[in-house]
């Protein structure tokens, strides 16, 4: 390893660095140490940048971990950092044996997270592992934990390394294993299951692609993203008619009615805004009212 560099920010995650109340000053450490490692990313030190990332990453659970998280911004905040950082790791320059150090070092920390805040670093375990060989390797290691997870006739069987080893699977072209181990568990999880629905696609099956992800609808599963998956599909098949009409108006999300036809107009250029108005408008019996600012700015008064 290079020189180490000498941070500011881990002084402030230390374990238990945090109280019950602490949520909105921990949303801010975070996010001066991202902006910390982005700086020495910018500098062209990508490989400190990384040990940067990696060393927040580890400390995260720990100083973390007594702060009340109900209301949602500081898994917003992890979130938001995590989007940031994975990229950093996964593009720098690093020889095999600092990149088998980090991930080590990650793979321990997702494994001692009580809450799963490095759920994303999991999901794109794949990409972060950079080589096929390193890929394959960690796909090894984790699928018969996850064969054994996924049998287990037991309910409520659980292991944080699944969708690591699904994103290895899908990053060293193992597709077909992806769908292989996704007919084993006794219920439907649209996490899992949206690995299965990219197997499809990197096979070139579109089509079952799409009945796949409608075949994961269910209790207490994501309506929302399943249509946008659906739809990216049928829009990326040059279907733009189908997928508006099957899923381009429930798929539509914003944090308001303006904002939700924006949405949809920016992803269907080619249809009439007053059509698309209206037929948003028919998805909202009862509530027409509310599309008045909608209207108003489509045809100012």
């Amino acid at each position: 390893m290079p020189a180490t560099r000498k941070w500011q920010f881990p002084n402030r995650f230390r374990a238990r660095a945090f109280g019950w109340r602490g949520s909105r000053l921990a949303c801010q450490r975070i996010r001066e140490a991202v902006s910390e490692i982005k700086k020495v990313s910018k500098k062209a030190d990508a490989v400190q940048s990384v040990e940067g990332a990696v060393r927040l990453m580890e400390r995260l659970w720990p100083a973390l971990e007594h702060v009340d998280s109900s209301s949602g911004a500081l898994g917003s905040a992890v979130a938001n950092a995590l989007d940031v950082l994975i990229p950093i790791i996964i593009v720098a320059p690093a020889e095999d044996a600092v990149r088998n150090q980090w991930m080590d070092r990650l793979w321990k920390a997702i494994e001692e997270d009580g809450v799963d805040y490095l759920a994303p670093v999991a999901d794109r375990w794949g990409e972060i592992c950079v080589s096929t060989d390193r890929t394959n390797r960690w796909a090894d290691m984790l699928c018969p934990t996850l064969r054994a997870c996924w049998s287990d006739p037991r309910s409520g069987a659980y292991f944080k390394g699944s969708t690591a080893c699904l994103s290895c699977l899908m990053a060293a072209g193992r597709h077909q294993e992806v769908l292989d181990l996704l007919e084993l568990p006794s219920y439907l999880f649209w996490h899992y299951r949206r690995y299965g629905v990219q197997a499809l696609l990197a096979m070139g099956k579109k089509a079952e692609a799409v009945q796949y992800a409608e075949a994961s609808r269910g209790l207490n599963q994501p309506d929302g993203a399943i249509d946008r998956a659906c739809e990216e599909i049928l829009i990326s098949s040059g279907l733009h008619e189908e997928a508006y009409r099957r899923y381009g108006l429930c798929a539509a999300t914003g944090t308001s009615y303006l904002a939700r036809f924006r949405a949809v107009a920016k992803r269907y250029p080619m249809k009439d805004k007053m059509a698309i108005l209206t037929d948003l408008i028919a998805t909202t019996a009862g509530e027409e009212g509310k599309w008045f600012a909608t209207a108003k700015d489509l045809i100012p008064i």
